[in-house]
């Protein structure tokens, strides 16, 4: 059709107008079904089920599974605060860091949905995020507009990557029905005795029993951070 769009994305097509159900309520009941139930369970038939509609009614606003992704992951990305630097770019760009993390673990599933989005990062949210961060980076922070994009990027990619990894050990740990103290001190003496013959790692798994898992995963992502913007630091 002549007035299809080029680009296969939610954000190419003209929004229907004057409906009585609208998109914003189907992305927003799309987000609670994800955070109730996991990716598994989104399809538009169980959606509109839970709606009260057909699916077919969502069609009309949106077009299939794959811009339905792109519209949930750009709404729980307009959860992430980007405060103004105020003479700290540092301070900013971390405060931005754990944002996004806190967001990843508030909605674990976004995990898996973050490289089905494609290379269509046109959502408001998004677009939003990208360009005070890169506000930071160059007025804040002293990086040209080349430097800025990339020292977005590692900064992201460290965080996306951290926040993952945390998003799938706090699934399994659900899917266990167990809360995270009961699942390290059951697991624990298997791993001390699995690393009887590694010297460093019995040293390693001996010293750390009994930690506070989260208050763990808090310092490590501290750390992390910290580091990234050390190294960026040094390339101003």
């Amino acid at each position: 059709m002549a007035d299809e769009p080029k680009i296969a994305s939610a954000w190419t097509r003209p929004r229907r107008q004057r409906e009585t159900l609208s998109r914003e309520q189907i992305v927003a009941e799309a987000v609670r079904l994800l955070d109730a139930e996991g990716v598994e369970a989104l399809s538009m038939r169980t959606l509109g089920a839970r709606m009260g509609t057909a699916a077919t009614s969502l069609y009309r606003h949106v077009t299939n599974r794959d811009e339905l992704i792109e519209l949930v992951v750009d709404e729980v990305y307009g959860e992430i605060e980007v405060p103004g630097a105020d003479g700290d770019w540092r301070a900013a760009v971390t405060a931005c860091a754990h944002s996004v993390r806190a967001m990843i673990l508030r909605h674990p599933w976004i995990a898996s949905l973050l490289g089905q989005v494609g290379l269509s990062y046109l959502g408001p949210n998004v677009m939003r995020l990208n360009d005070r961060m890169l506000a930071l980076f160059e007025d804040a922070g002293g990086f040209g507009p080349v430097e800025a994009d990339k020292a977005i990027s590692s900064v992201m990619a460290f965080v996306i990557g951290m926040g993952v990894s945390e998003a799938a050990w706090l699934t399994s740990l659900a899917r266990s029905g167990q809360d995270e103290k009961e699942w390290i001190a059951e697991l624990a003496p298997a791993v001390v005795e699995a690393a009887q013959s590694y010297p460093h790692l019995r040293e390693h798994a001996t010293a750390n029993r009994g930690v506070d898992m989260r208050q763990t995963r808090d310092e490590h992502f501290a750390y992390g951070i910290s580091v990234v913007l050390d190294g960026l630091e040094a390339r101003r």
